[in-house]
């Protein structure tokens, strides 16, 4: 799969200040390598415009019983079934061979080769809190870059993916962060992105507000 990206850095900087300066331009962490940065056409929520609709309240509704509670990463908590229910995962919505156990466990367990310091859980309590679903994220003091989320398609409610972002954009804005990043705008599929409130893009240039031309943009 080829990844919409302008430009690309590798930061050396590795300073808060540093980081959240480069995710203003457009530039998001990525699995590629440690300090590698894309610049791409970023979607993100300005935490202080976001409220929740009726279609966000529809949805919490589809996993009231699942709960969310985060780790740091690095983390000795990986074990080979998480990486197989990534791997499954991006398979069927993606392709195979789009994610791989390993690259799952790199990010998790080796943080001289990853940009990532957060892991979501998400547990069914209607199940003995068994978690079922997983987000690999960034996170400071100001943003939330939701990065690579998978769960378990079989044991999961309906609305399960825009539930886990649901309930993570309503974390970070309970705790007070400035954004929460849903990674790009690339594909029609990526049309699901538009519904939250306070949502802009980043065009190339700019960050934009205008809904109708990023649906163009997706449908060209």
């Amino acid at each position: 799969m080829n990844y919409l990206h302008w430009s690309t850095t590798t930061l050396t900087d590795f300073s808060e200040k540093n980081i959240t300066d480069h995710y203003e331009r457009g530039f998001v962490f990525t699995r590629v390598g440690k300090g590698v940065m894309h610049q791409t056409r970023s979607v993100r929520i300005d935490l202080n415009k976001f409220k929740l609709t009726s279609e966000n309240r529809r949805v919490l509704k589809k996993v009231e019983s699942i709960s969310l509670h985060k780790i740091e990463l690095p983390t000795q908590e990986y074990t080979f079934t998480i990486g197989k229910l990534a791997k499954d995962f991006y398979a069927v919505k993606f392709g195979a061979g789009i994610m791989s156990a390993q690259k799952i466990k790199e990010m998790m367990t080796d943080d001289t080769k990853s940009n990532f310091n957060k892991l979501l859980i998400y547990s069914s309590t209607s199940d003995h809190n068994t978690n079922i679903g997983y987000v690999i994220a960034y996170e400071n003091s100001s943003l939330l870059h939701y990065s690579y989320p998978f769960y378990d398609l079989n044991e999961s409610p309906k609305d399960m993916g825009m539930g886990m972002m649901t309930k993570a954009i309503e974390d970070a804005r309970s705790r007070g962060l400035r954004h929460v990043y849903l990674g790009s705008l690339q594909r029609p599929g990526d049309v699901y992105k538009l519904q939250f409130e306070g949502l802009e893009w980043f065009d190339g240039t700019k960050w934009s507000k205008d809904l109708e031309e990023a649906k163009r943009v997706l449908i060209a």
